[in-house]
């Protein structure tokens, strides 16, 4: 899991740079900080087991085993991307390892993780999907239609929220009369509860009880994993919404550094292993840059390929 977590942190940061030197295209919004809550969810899933993100969404989809180059070649638009250079950050899609999609739209991806859920449950198959999504989401009719349905009919969809504070500039406070958004699951009968994001050891055990639930047709769970985003909603956000040293403060709670912490006080890795893998997970992120860079552009023809479905 700390492997995982370096991944996610070398892609995303990797990426800053790609898209201020104009390789990188569309919107990009980085889960930099927020590594915990993908890795320790992912982490109780299968193969088969689906998730929906949002778009703030690469951790997600490494940490469920997305192809690392082929992301990176689908983030700069190429040929070779997961979805042909066509889709780019905020519509990943690797349906071999169950990444359904990012969603462009706000809270989008709650009724398409219904939609996985009941689909299971029509087949009778031992599966769950995990939905992520941010607080600006749970203020949508979506959230609130999708929990409602996933509630009645006692779906296998573990509902995520990756609480980091704001949706875009607008602060949690300043949005919601609540305090937790996981209070929300009691209107529609599911259980919700409230951790730290950043703590991965608490995702991983909340998660995988919401997902055992499910697993064994107890129904839907809401969880609350409350983080923070390290850069603005956007590259190139300049975040002065923020107060003044609330940066600094989270990122004395950065989720890499607390595994990292705990690792080397309980003596479960030296600091030459810890060193190691962060080596190792540099190397990834290069080698997957490179074969992204290395990669064709699609050419003008398949504008008009993937557009009708064919026999």
């Amino acid at each position: 899991m700390y492997y995982d977590m370096w991944i996610i942190r070398n892609f995303e940061e990797n990426l800053l740079d790609l898209y201020q030197k104009n390789l990188a295209y569309g919107g990009m919004h980085v889960s930099v900080g927020e590594e915990a809550i993908a890795v320790g969810a992912c982490a109780n899933l299968k193969r088969e087991d689906t998730i929906v993100t949002s778009h703030r969404g690469h951790g997600h989809c490494i940490a469920k085993g997305a192809d690392l180059k082929g992301m990176m070649a689908e983030l700069l638009a190429r040929k070779n991307g997961l979805c042909k250079g066509k889709g780019g950050s905020q519509h990943i899609v690797d349906m071999s390892v169950g990444v359904l999609g990012a969603q462009g739209i706000v809270g989008a991806g709650c009724g398409i993780a219904v939609g996985s859920a009941l689909s299971f449950k029509i087949r009778g198959q031992k599966n769950v999907c995990v939905n992520f999504f941010g607080d600006g989401a749970a203020n949508t009719g979506s959230f609130h239609e999708s929990l409602n349905m996933a509630a009645l009919y006692s779906l296998p969809v573990v509902f995520i929220c990756e609480n980091n504070g704001y949706a875009v500039s607008t602060s949690f406070a300043r949005s919601t009369k609540i305090d937790k958004i996981s209070v929300r699951a009691g209107s529609y009968g599911m259980p919700g509860v409230t951790i730290d994001g950043n703590n991965i050891f608490e995702v991983y055990k909340t998660v995988g009880e919401a997902v055992e639930r499910a697993r064994q047709g107890d129904g839907p769970t809401l969880i609350e994993a409350v983080t923070y985003r390290w850069y603005g909603h956007y590259v190139g956000d300049p975040c002065n919404y923020r107060p003044p040293g609330e940066l600094e403060r989270w990122k004395e709670k950065d989720p890499i550094l607390f595994l990292e912490k705990y690792l080397l006080a309980n003596k479960l890795c030296r600091q030459e292993e810890i060193d190691g893998l962060k080596a190792a997970a540099g190397k990834a992120i290069a080698e997957a840059l490179d074969y992204a860079l290395a990669s064709p552009e699609p050419e003008p023809a398949d504008l008009f390929t993937d557009v009708y479905f064919e026999k």
